[in-house]
């Protein structure tokens, strides 16, 4: 029986990003954890801090994918809005939790609890909380939209708690075949064929550049091991019949 291909999105949230004060690598680890789970990342989209933008783009992209993780914006600070734009998505109230705060409380002492910290433990109701073993405030479930943190060390220690809630489907493996001393060009038609001769498997070149070389990685996606390895075969020849 054929497995289904499921897919997430990737809600990027930060003015900071926009602006490029601050450089995004939350995208990157999300996608290649989610590789072998057999989850295939369908759109990433880097928003700002504008509750309307937020709550439809989270609107939208909870009913096109399978899974949707946003990162940012659930800190203690008033643009901190992502916890309420994901209540206004769903129509959903938010409150401070007790468990919520009893996580804070890990970190932080009652009296350290301010206002602002008590921030992070408004929640959308109805929402199951995820761990956060780095800085305690946690992250949270809302139907399939995973809200997790912006700061990257934090937000790769909640994966842990999300991996079981995760049902993946086909997984996507891949092949790597590098040529050096080879343009991009010089390979496309002989790419172009193997790609036609096997459906199912998506092939792209990634050139590299350095002061001694130059050369091209071509990487073959697919589903089938047994038709990627065969393609792999027909890459090396290509790649031998280039490079002289």
């Amino acid at each position: 029986m054929t497995q289904k291909t499921v897919t997430a999105g990737v809600i990027l949230i930060g003015d900071e990003l926009l602006s490029g004060r601050t450089q995004d690598t939350n995208l990157s680890t999300i996608a290649k954890w989610l590789e072998p789970l057999g989850v295939q990342v369908g759109e990433a989209r880097i928003v700002a801090d504008d509750a309307d933008v937020i709550s439809e783009t989270v609107r939208s992209f909870s009913d096109r994918f399978d899974y949707v993780f946003t990162t940012g914006g659930i800190g203690p600070t008033h643009d901190d809005i992502t916890a309420d734009c994901i209540a206004n998505a769903f129509g959903l109230g938010i409150s401070e939790r007790e468990d919520a705060i009893e996580m804070l409380r890990e970190r932080y002492e009652l009296s350290e609890l301010n206002t602002a910290r008590r921030r992070m433990a408004r929640i959308p109701d109805g929402a199951s909380l995820i761990k956060n073993p780095v800085s305690q405030a946690p992250g949270f479930q809302t139907n399939n939209v995973f809200t997790m943190a912006g700061v990257p060390s934090i937000m790769r220690g909640m994966l842990p708690d999300i991996e079981h809630r995760i049902k993946g489907g086909a997984k996507v493996y891949s092949r790597t075949v590098t040529a050096e001393g080879i343009g991009e060009g010089d390979a496309a038609a002989g790419l172009a064929e193997i790609e036609k001769a096997h459906a199912g498997v998506s092939i792209g070149s990634y050139p590299f550049f350095n002061a001694d070389l130059r050369g091209v990685n071509f990487v073959a996606r697919g589903r089938d091991e047994a038709v990627l390895d065969a393609v792999e075969r027909e890459l090396r020849a290509l790649v031998a019949s280039i490079v002289v």
